[in-house]
């Protein structure tokens, strides 16, 4: 998870893999966060609570995360120190990796995502955030990378979420309490937390069918997302909404005969993940400090739950998903 580093709150650190710091000033192993971005993204999708229905609980309570300190606390990161980060959690088998970010290209960072998308990783990044940003930055611009916008309070397309043509993916943006540094809780906006809660369901569908490979898991998403706007793939939401139960338990056809679709025995683990937000996504991103009593799954699952009452999903004669753009 390239980020700001991840705090290993009591919610968290329990699923806190000792990682890395790709620049100076970190603990050495990822493992502190002076920002409270990446600590927020880690929470949004693997926090495990602390029992007695007490804490955060993230999308995937059981995953894995990486802490990769890539970005510094302003989030101004560079492009190389990204690409590093994504190199070093390929190198390691991240099967998700989380780009809550947007910022500038560079080849060695074209590279490292091509590596990523070559070594069947999941790469998944924020479209950024108005008014900062006008158009989908990069790395959420690649060819490959899920492409994730965000939706407001009421289900809709978020003011905060940028548009544009290769947006894949829909999730919740605004107003999302989550982990952050010394044991707190943060709330934010933006289409990092949006990104990062499309991780945890990527890394869910990876625990649930785990021969199912990247591009696979990556139409199971977009095709049982719950279609918004006008029918049809669209500038605001992509394919849709994520819709994290029916990703997890609809019959959703291969692209491909050949196409593993074996699954895993119920109640496996959620396996390991990388989520993250490098350099320079923020635009939007707030960190208002609040302590007490945070359900992230409760809040998701509301979101979801409304948007699959009151629209429909992808019409059965509509294009088949994209996987890249």
């Amino acid at each position: 998870m390239p980020d700001t580093g991840v705090d290993p709150h009591p919610d968290l650190k329990d699923n806190l893999l000792p990682g890395i710091d790709i620049i100076p000033g970190g603990a050495g192993d990822g493992r502190n966060d002076a920002d409270s971005h990446g600590t927020s993204m880690a929470g949004l999708i693997a926090a495990h609570g602390q029992g007695d229905q007490l804490g955060a609980l993230g999308v995937a309570p059981m995953a894995k995360i990486l802490p990769i300190f890539s970005s510094p606390a302003n989030r101004e990161g560079q492009p190389d120190a990204l690409a590093e980060a994504i190199e070093y959690a390929v190198r390691r088998d991240a099967g998700v990796i989380s780009v809550s970010s947007v910022g500038a290209e560079s080849p060695r960072l074209r590279r490292a995502i091509g590596l990523a998308l070559a070594s069947d990783t999941i790469v998944i990044a924020g479209v950024g955030n108005a008014p900062r940003d006008q158009t989908i930055g990069y790395p959420a611009n690649q060819a490959g990378v899920i492409a994730v916008a965000g939706v407001g309070r009421d289900g809709n397309h978020a003011a905060v979420s940028v548009r544009g043509t290769k947006i894949d993916l829909a999730a919740p943006a605004v107003d999302i309490y989550s982990t952050s540094y010394d044991g707190k809780y943060s709330k934010g906006t933006g289409t990092s937390s949006a990104t990062a809660i499309v991780a945890g369901a990527a890394a869910l569908v990876r625990s649930k069918y785990p021969y199912l490979p990247a591009r696979e898991v990556v139409h199971r998403l977009t095709a049982t997302a719950v279609d918004k706007g006008p029918p049809g793939r669209d500038d605001e939401y992509g394919y849709g909404v994520i819709d994290i139960v029916a990703a997890l338990t609809a019959d959703v056809p291969p692209l491909e005969f050949e196409s593993a679709t074996a699954t895993a025995p119920a109640g496996g683990s959620a396996g390991t993940t990388a989520a993250g937000t490098p350099p320079g996504d923020g635009g939007g991103d707030r960190a208002a400090t609040v302590r007490g009593m945070v359900t992230l799954g409760v809040i998701v699952a509301g979101g979801v739950i409304w948007a699959l009452v009151v629209r429909r999903r992808r019409r059965g004669d509509d294009p088949p998903p994209r996987i890249s753009h």
